[in-house]
């Protein structure tokens, strides 16, 4: 790294993004959008796929699948089969899902420590 680039540190989702979570079935749908449109780039690079089912994994999603909002910025993230059947079935307290939003959020990641809001 040269001494003109921002020193890159790990910190939570959270520091840098929101989320919001909704549910169709057993399928959470999961949006994350950046506090400061300069750090999309970093959550394209550290939000990837794998890395959102590895955080799930506890929860046996049966596949993850991105979708890109270059517009807004944003992520949205559809996750399958994660809602313990769906909200009719669900014996858990959130069947809808909402709290995964916050799960999300728990993430670590890798970003330029200029990005964090202060």
């Amino acid at each position: 790294m040269n001494s003109g680039e921002p020193r890159q540190i790990s910190v939570r989702l959270s520091d840098i993004a929101h989320a919001h979570a909704g549910d169709k079935g057993n399928r959470s749908n999961i949006s994350v959008i950046p506090y400061k449109p300069e750090s999309y780039e970093y959550l394209l690079k550290e939000l990837t796929e794998s890395r959102v089912a590895g955080h799930f994994s506890h929860r046996n999603p049966v596949s993850v699948t991105r979708y890109r909002l270059d517009n807004l910025p944003a992520l949205n993230f559809v996750i399958d089969q994660v809602l313990e059947g769906g909200v009719n079935k669900s014996l858990g307290l959130d069947g809808h899902g909402q709290s995964l939003s916050f799960f999300i959020l728990t993430m670590e990641i890798s970003v330029p420590e200029t990005l964090i809001l202060k």
